[in-house]
């Protein structure tokens, strides 16, 4: 099950994407919160996990390759949610697309602990 405090990335930022995720019960903090815009994904991840926050990321390369990173070494995270653009522009996830992901995942009872998922997939 999806935990329902939320991260988002640096480039995930997006007003309508906090509205519709608090309106679907999450509790969503940006890297503004903690001082941290700017910083590199790494301490983004960190932050995340002492939140115990799902973080949510658009930065697919960089949050797979820790996830991979962290998991080698026997560590743990709450779970990252990357949205993956698409070579057509007109199909990339917008916010609403990206909310809508979660709540489908939700509902799935997919479990996001450890997990690196794709969203586009639960559109």
């Amino acid at each position: 099950m999806l935990a329902h405090e939320t991260l988002l990335g640096s480039d995930s930022v997006h007003r309508i994407l906090i509205s519709l995720l608090r309106r679907d019960g999450h509790s969503v903090r940006i890297p503004a919160d903690f001082g941290l815009a700017g910083r590199k994904d790494a301490v983004h991840f960190r932050k995340a996990i002492l939140e115990h926050a799902v973080l949510v990321s658009h930065n697919y390369e960089d949050f797979e390759a820790l996830h991979e990173l962290l998991l080698t070494g026997q560590g743990h995270h709450p779970g990252i949610l990357l949205v993956r653009k698409d070579n057509d522009p007109t199909r990339d996830m917008k916010p609403p697309d990206i909310a809508r992901a979660i709540r489908n995942l939700s509902a799935a009872g997919v479990p996001t602990a450890d997990e690196c998922v794709i969203l586009n997939h639960w559109r």
